[in-house]
């Protein structure tokens, strides 16, 4: 049998190592968690376990959903989790979908059409790049958090309209200014769609969100809440009218060919949840050592925001790996953002705060940061 010719992917890895952007993937082993997205720490809380537990004791139905939505997958508690995700997130109904990439891949793939167009923030997630892809629309980027830039693409813009942006930037750190934006989507009759993936949990007095904290829920045609980061587990919804409920169950691939999600993950979502409404003293103690990190780095050259990202920039590949080794040697898990995941020239350290970092932790990064 001949060997396969895999040299096409050795020449291709072998660009990327002499560019010192290889990725490998690494264990925590142990180290002070300054890089995962769960804010809150209801990853590893013992009472979310412990509802968990109890959850699935009363709504088990067997340990997979046994296919996609349409056929056999759909049960009586995702219907239900559904309308009570709406509820809390002041939505007419809500669709879930087995992660966030999968819910901004099968909304922008399918929302809009030949002679529509779709214009969003130049450092949108690549999952809404990946869906915008794959749509049939037009489409072109606005620059970063820019109303007026925004207004000129408004004014080019033909066929329905859709503008994407997120509330918090994933790579960044910093929020939208979406009371304008909305404004100017109601002006020119566009439609708002804005991924909450960053703000679920730690935005506003309950953790809906910041469109929520903003009373902006009514401006906007879809609103995407990821699982991923502060509700520490997996999944996501898309918020919207009930017709756009309807329109996603008929239109979208990633929701109509996948298998649903099963009893466990629909547990730690409602845990999750269940926890966010009493969870205001995590997110004060979150605020205040993301104030403490903030005020002690100040010398240094960071991306501003008030979110639990932090950005320092490092600029370069190999400097930034060589700040990132130094960290965590420290037995502190600070990961490097390289090119080409950010445009070159803009490495950085991506560092998360999270309500159960200790002052002491803070410190020490501060210290070996300095």
């Amino acid at each position: 049998m001949n060997q396969l010719d895999t040299s096409f992917m050795a020449r291709l890895l072998d660009e990327r190592r002499v560019q010192q952007s290889f990725r490998q993937l690494r264990l925590p082993a142990g180290k002070v968690d300054f890089c995962s997205n769960d804010y809150l720490g209801l990853a590893r809380n013992a009472d979310v376990r412990a509802h968990i537990h109890t959850l699935m004791q009363e709504r088990f139905v067997s340990h997979g959903s046994t296919g996609s939505r349409l056929l056999a997958g759909n049960y009586e508690w995702i219907n239900d989790l559904e309308t009570d995700l709406a509820t809390f997130h002041a939505a007419e109904a809500g669709l879930l979908y087995n992660s966030g990439y999968d819910a901004n891949l099968g909304l922008f793939s399918c929302i809009a059409g030949k002679t529509d167009t779709i214009i969003y923030d130049q450092l949108i997630h690549a999952s809404i790049r990946d869906g915008i892809r794959l749509s049939v629309a037009r489409s072109f980027a606005f620059r970063h958090n820019d109303p007026e830039d925004l207004e000129k693409k408004l004014r080019q813009a033909t066929g329905k309209v859709f503008v994407a942006v997120e509330s918090v930037y994933s790579m960044d750190g910093d929020e939208a200014p979406l009371a304008d934006i909305a404004a100017l989507c109601h002006r020119y009759q566009a439609y708002l769609i804005v991924d909450e993936a960053h703000a679920t949990g730690i935005t506003g007095e309950k953790g809906a969100g910041l469109v929520q904290a903003l009373g902006l829920q009514d401006a906007c045609l879809a609103r995407v809440h990821t699982f991923g980061k502060a509700v520490g587990c997996h999944g996501a919804i898309i918020l919207g009218p009930a017709v756009l409920r309807d329109y996603l169950i008929n239109f979208s691939r990633s929701f109509i060919y996948t298998t649903s999600l099963p009893p466990a993950a629909l547990a730690a979502i409602a845990a999750g949840y269940s926890a966010f409404p009493y969870m205001q003293a995590a997110r004060h103690t979150l605020q205040a050592l993301i104030t403490r990190f903030r005020a002690g780095t100040a010398h240094l050259e960071s991306l501003p925001g008030t979110h639990p990202i932090q950005v320092v920039m490092t600029r370069g590949n190999e400097n930034t790996r060589r700040v990132a080794a130094t960290l965590q040697e420290a037995g502190l898990d600070v990961r490097p953002i390289l090119h080409p995941t950010v445009p070159l020239g803009t490495e950085r350290l991506r560092i998360v705060i999270h309500s159960f970092n200790t002052t002491a932790e803070v410190d020490q990064l501060i210290k070996v940061l300095s």
